[in-house]
């Protein structure tokens, strides 16, 4: 695990031009392929509203309309957002996926399901980290050395950000195959040692890997009938499991924060 620290680091200084761009594609991932959805079922989505609500075709539409733009747009903004002057723009547009959020966890009656409640909070857990980001001090933070400690917000919001990320992979376990058991005892292990932040970029680090590999095996579906019930549910399994990815992919970015193990042991 030391090893992989070290890896983790060297890979983190050369490729942190890519890093957090790529981990910023990832956790929006989700919203992106929402908001496509939302446009190419339009018909299914507004019927869903007027026939759950009771309501009129104007207000259907309005609704999957809000829901369409206001994650396209704003993953757009936070997408292309690259300098400090430009941090505004990416905390008005996470308040604007938080807002779709909570009206699709209202409207979708997400509060009466345990897993899609669960993924839905954890995805905000992966907006959090994102908002952590953002608000790092950047004169903190120089070749390459990321700032890990002594800002209390971004503490607070790396470590609320990691318990989240373990809330979202625990909705993924499902031990219905050898496989999947496989993958899924590792991961347990791993995103355990993330949530307390020991050896939290090695660990964050080999989470991807494993997440990603399960992820294009387990959830492979382009290889399902397009209008099948098992297209949509590996589909939206597979996106999930992005957002889960892009997170740790920020939690090797911003290292563990100061509400964790290693920020603790360095304090002492």
């Amino acid at each position: 695990m030391d090893t992989l620290e070290d890896v983790a680091e060297t890979a983190m200084r050369k490729g942190q031009k890519y890093l957090r761009p790529t981990a910023r594609l990832l956790l929006l991932s989700t919203f992106v392929e929402d908001g496509i959805r939302m446009f190419n079922q339009w018909g299914e989505q507004t019927a869903y509203i007027r026939h759950t609500w009771k309501v009129g075709s104007i207000v259907a539409a309005f609704f999957v309309l809000f829901n369409l733009l206001f994650q396209l747009i704003p993953a757009a903004a936070i997408l292309v957002a690259r300098d400090e002057k430009q941090k505004t723009i990416v905390k008005v547009g996470i308040g604007c996926l938080l807002a779709v959020m909570l009206v699709q966890t209202l409207a979708y009656s997400v509060l009466w399901n345990y897993q899609f409640f669960a993924r839905n909070f954890a995805v905000g857990g992966s907006l959090m980290l994102l908002f952590a980001e953002v608000s790092e001090d950047p004169k903190k933070s120089f070749a390459g050395m990321l700032h890990t400690g002594g800002n209390k917000t971004g503490d607070i919001l790396q470590f609320s950000g990691r318990m989240l990320l373990v809330v979202m992979f625990l909705t993924l376990v499902q031990f219905d195959s050898y496989v999947r058991i496989f993958f899924e005892l590792i991961g347990l292990g791993l995103v355990t040692l993330v949530a307390v932040g020991f050896k939290t970029k090695a660990s964050a680090m080999l989470l991807t890997i494993l997440l990603l590999v399960s992820n294009m095996v387990l959830n492979d579906f382009w290889m399902e009938y397009s209008n099948s019930a098992k297209f949509d549910f590996k589909k939206y399994d597979f996106f999930q499991t992005m957002s889960v990815i892009g997170g740790l992919l920020m939690v090797v970015a911003l290292g563990p924060g100061g509400m964790s193990y290693e920020g603790a042991k360095k304090d002492y």
